[in-house]
């Protein structure tokens, strides 16, 4: 499972020119999901997210998590992250899961992660075509893959 988190300061999804879900200050993730991807990878990666302490403190210093800051979190799926640009200028992406496979580790990962933020989460809407718009603070991107666990 790949994850590019952007701390913002607001967020949303638009989906046929209807706002789906909006978020002020805390995380945008863009989920991409691969066959080879478990519970273990969900665990571990919403873990990281909920955790990851990259708000800043008093001291300008960022050692804060999006939990630390009572922040909000974004979860928009994204199989593009799964893309191969090995071969070509054209990507493949045979790595990204079917939808009888990523949807319901989508779930699992919202669920996941509303567990672990202590609150609901705003979504995405599998599949569709969503317009996704964003306040980038800092600018703070983050990228985690869960089969390169650093």
């Amino acid at each position: 499972m790949r994850a590019v988190i952007q701390r913002v300061s607001q967020a949303s999804v638009t989906i046929d020119n209807v706002v789906r879900s909006s978020i002020s200050k805390g995380l945008l993730v863009l989920a991409g999901i691969e066959d080879a991807d478990s519970m273990e990878d969900i665990v571990w990666l919403s873990g990281k997210i909920a955790n990851l302490r990259i708000f800043d403190d008093s001291e300008g210093v960022m050692n804060l998590s999006v939990k630390d800051i009572g922040g909000e979190i974004l979860l928009v799926s994204q199989f593009t992250l799964q893309a191969s640009t090995k071969k070509g200028n054209r990507p493949s992406y045979i790595k990204a899961s079917k939808p009888e496979i990523a949807i319901p580790m989508y779930e699992k990962l919202i669920k996941q992660l509303e567990q672990d933020l202590g609150k609901p989460i705003g979504t995405g809407e599998f599949g569709a075509d969503m317009k996704v718009g964003l306040l980038n603070d800092g600018p703070v991107t983050i990228i985690i893959d869960t089969k390169n666990k650093e």
